[in-house]
């Protein structure tokens, strides 16, 4: 219930829910002050969530930073937390989003020694079964590049982060000889993450991907005058993190 809740309340969250309520209130009031009233709240809400360096100024304080690969220690096995691809049914295969850095990470830890297993933890995000089964996908797009089939892991029952966190410990509870896990997920999704982790008892070494935070805040002059639609999805993953981790500590998750 909780999965599908937060499912069906996620869009009344994003901004650009916001921003079409406030345009659309701005049309179809009657009141002369309310619709000038709305008229400018929607023109604050586009400078707002369109503003590329108010977006990484503001995700800086959520997200967990990034560490260069060669900075990182040896460790027995990288966690890669699913959500970073969708299914064509048309073609048969899996498409990849941004989030898909987590394995392109986390393949070069490996290939450089950095990790001896990779654990791909996922099934599917969807509520209904749109033929995604990312972690068993994902394990056999590997294997068909040349990885030991006995070097990538999966877990392929989880929908979520906690169910992420619990089915994962099971399968890492089974192999004593491993001790030391790199947690391999997006930066804005490390924190909840780290955090389900450690209340099923696992510590892990964060390692951030596919980073939205400008960490060295070196704008471009462009970033701060031209509008991009893009934020509105990068504000949309924050609000969700955020909302998330608050929900997550409200249920016991974490």
């Amino acid at each position: 219930m909780f999965f599908i809740l937060s499912k069906a309340l996620l869009f009344l969250i994003t901004p650009i829910f916001w921003l079409g309520l406030a345009i659309l209130l701005t049309i179809f009031l009657k009141n002369e002050l309310w619709k000038k009233r709305m008229k400018w709240t929607s023109i604050g809400l586009f400078i707002f969530f369109s503003n590329s360096v108010i977006f990484s100024l503001f995700c800086g304080i959520w997200e967990i930073p990034g560490t260069k690969i060669s900075e990182i220690k040896q460790h027995d096995v990288a966690i890669v937390l699913g959500g970073m691809s969708d299914y064509n049914d048309d073609l048969d295969e899996l498409t990849i989003y941004r989030q898909a850095d987590r394995i392109f990470q986390a393949i070069t830890l490996y290939r450089t020694g950095k990790v001896k297993k990779i654990l791909i933890s996922g099934d599917s995000g969807y509520i209904t079964d749109r033929g995604l089964h990312e972690a068993r996908q994902m394990k056999s797009i590997l294997v068909k590049w040349g990885f030991p089939p006995e070097d990538i892991l999966t877990e392929e029952i989880s929908k979520n982060t906690h169910e992420n966190a619990v089915e994962t410990v099971k399968i890492l509870k089974k192999h004593k000889e491993w001790k030391s896990y790199l947690l391999v997920t997006s930066g804005t999704h490390m924190k909840r993450s780290l955090a389900c982790f450690k209340k099923e008892g696992l510590n892990c070494t964060p390692f951030s991907t596919d980073l939205l935070t400008n960490q060295t805040r070196s704008f471009h002059w462009d970033q701060y005058i031209v509008p991009s639609m893009d934020n509105f999805s990068h504000w949309n993953t924050l609000i969700k993190e955020s909302v998330g981790y608050i929900a997550y500590a409200m249920v016991g998750y974490i």
